[in-house]
């Protein structure tokens, strides 16, 4: 059985218990994947032109990947590395984001203001959605995958589009140019970094309106909410620093120094961990959730825009 066991290992290569981290690479076209139990890059691939936005089915054996430069999403199969389906989409696609139960993926498009909606099975483009923010930057799903909230940078407002209905339905006001949005595991709250606000604004998704406005560092950008829904991640481009904040009091109550120019984030399913794309200084930090301390700054290629964790 022994023998059995070490050649099937042989035959399938290594495998891997821990969640690996993808990371893409604008600058140099590529994926890197990081083990985050040992914090090693594993291997890179290719991804288009100019990899930035990048969402996870819920299996991890699929990637979608904006590609800024090509104006299309990639589908990219995780084990090997190739892209099995290219959605040509408006240009300059951004963030992108996957709904929970797998069903559709959500692209920002900033040069036609709009947001793509496509079908994870098929690739279908389902819809393409204006929204009234100009350059959207990020669509999220609600965790029940009713809501996207989408971020502009010509906007001091999070536009609301209703999935089913494949329109905006509604705005909420918060600071100048949004970009990061993480919402509780509840839904019932949306957190939102606003970049020239340099603050954080809580957004109570029943009466669509903010509720509280959480100073952050200079240049806030990156929202990742933690799974116990008791603290929420800010990066702050300009400082290179994460900020902690208590979801309870509203208020930061760690500051962790980390590279230059902090972009997008993702914690490992347990929340232990938070991997932060450093987009100056071509690594991720990892950093420590309970202690709030960095552990390591893993180098990966040039310009990370952001982390997704699977």
């Amino acid at each position: 059985m022994k023998r059995i066991c070490l050649l099937l290992a042989a035959l399938c290569g290594p495998v891997f218990a821990a969640p690996l981290a993808y990371v893409p690479n604008e600058k140099s076209g590529s994926i890197s994947v990081i083990d985050t139990a040992s914090s090693a890059v594993l291997r890179e691939f290719a991804a288009g032109q100019r990899p930035r936005g990048v969402a996870a089915d819920p299996s991890g054996t699929r990637l979608y990947v904006a590609d800024a430069a090509g104006s299309a999403l990639l589908m990219i199969d995780t084990a090997s590395g190739a892209t099995a389906r290219r959605i040509p989409l408006g240009k300059s696609p951004e963030g992108v984001s996957a709904s929970a139960d797998g069903r559709y993926v959500a692209v920002a498009v900033e040069e036609s203001n709009s947001v793509a909606l496509v079908d994870a099975s098929s690739g279908q483009l389902l819809a393409d959605i204006p929204v009234q923010g100009k350059n959207p930057e990020h669509a999220v799903f609600s965790p029940d995958g009713r809501w996207l909230l989408v971020s502009a940078e010509e906007a001091e407002q999070v536009d609301v589009i209703d999935v089913e209905a494949r329109r905006q339905t509604g705005s909420v006001a918060v600071g100048l140019r949004p970009r990061g949005m993480g919402f509780s595991p509840d839904g019932a709250r949306a957190y939102v970094a606003c970049e020239l606000a340099n603050a954080v604004y809580v957004v109570d998704m029943a009466s669509r309106a903010a509720i509280a406005r959480i100073p952050a560092g200079r240049n806030a950008n990156g929202i990742a909410v933690h799974p116990d829904g008791r603290e929420v991640y800010v990066s702050n481009g300009i400082d290179g620093s994460v900020m902690v904040i208590d979801t309870a009091a509203n208020t930061v109550r760690a500051t962790i120094a980390v590279g230059k120019r902090p972009w997008n984030m993702a914690l490992t399913p347990d929340g232990a961990r938070l991997y932060v794309a450093n987009g100056r200084s071509n690594s991720v930090s990892v950093i420590d959730t309970a202690g709030a301390t960095r552990l390591a700054d893993i180098a990966v290629r040039e310009l990370p825009w952001g982390v997704v964790i699977r």
